[in-house]
């Protein structure tokens, strides 16, 4: 049998029936995207042991176009997309991913980022995968018996939703305090002064989730426009 990488390997034929991506202009972003695309396609056909031929049959999609894909030298549609995902077992999402291509990311708590900072007094582990910018931070949270630990602020729109999982915890914002027991939870703007104490004498625990503020759009303004009217 061959490995996956030899069939990661194969190659389309050439001649006549190969697929053919239009002549258009390419830029940098769509470059990108035929890259991630194709390393996502040709992982998880070596994944299940499939060559180009098996995929080719499972799926409808030509063998030509399928190695078009994997090269980065053609976009696929929707159509194609789905039709390989629904061979392939996984969602169409999968192929677009840094991560998670099988539509799960195994993240082992002894592999798990952790900071400590406060000599030892505030500890955070990430829950999310590492690596790429993502609209949500996940984070486990200690703070150690009488301990405050100052938050940092965020861009404008960043809010934070902490939920105690053990002991108690007093979140001020600005000059407002809120003391949380165990199970309660409170949703913030982490884009003002913030700070998480532990007023009780043993280790407290919370999970929280950091959604990022959307990246306003860039609008292309004519130089001309401001001298109109």
């Amino acid at each position: 049998m061959q490995s996956p990488l030899a069939l990661v390997r194969d190659r389309a034929p050439e001649g006549h029936d190969a697929a053919h991506a239009p002549d258009e202009p390419r830029t940098s972003e769509f470059d990108a995207l035929e890259h991630r695309v194709g390393v996502n396609l040709a992982r998880l056909r070596a994944e299940r042991q499939l060559s180009l031929d098996a995929l080719a049959r499972a799926s409808g999609v030509s063998r030509a176009m399928l190695a078009q894909i994997e090269s980065a030298r053609s976009v696929p549609s929707i159509k194609v997309l789905c039709k390989v995902a629904a061979a392939l077992k996984v969602s169409v999402a999968a192929f677009l991913r840094r991560h998670a291509v099988n539509g799960f990311e195994h993240l082992p708590a002894d592999r798990s980022a952790r900071v400590v900072t406060s000599n030892g007094r505030y500890w955070t582990r990430a829950l999310h995968p590492d690596g790429e910018p993502s609209t949500a931070e996940f984070h486990e949270l200690r703070i150690a018996p009488l301990h405050t630990e100052p938050g940092t602020q965020r861009a404008p729109g960043t809010t934070v939703n902490l939920v105690v999982s053990v002991g108690t915890i007093e979140v001020s914002v600005h000059d407002r305090r809120q003391l949380l027991a165990t199970g309660d939870s409170i949703v913030f703007d982490a884009d003002q002064p913030h700070s998480l104490r532990n007023p009780g004498d043993t280790e407290a625990r919370a999970f929280r989730v950091t959604v990022n503020a959307e990246t306003p759009p860039r609008w292309d303004v004519p130089h001309d426009a401001h001298t109109e009217g």
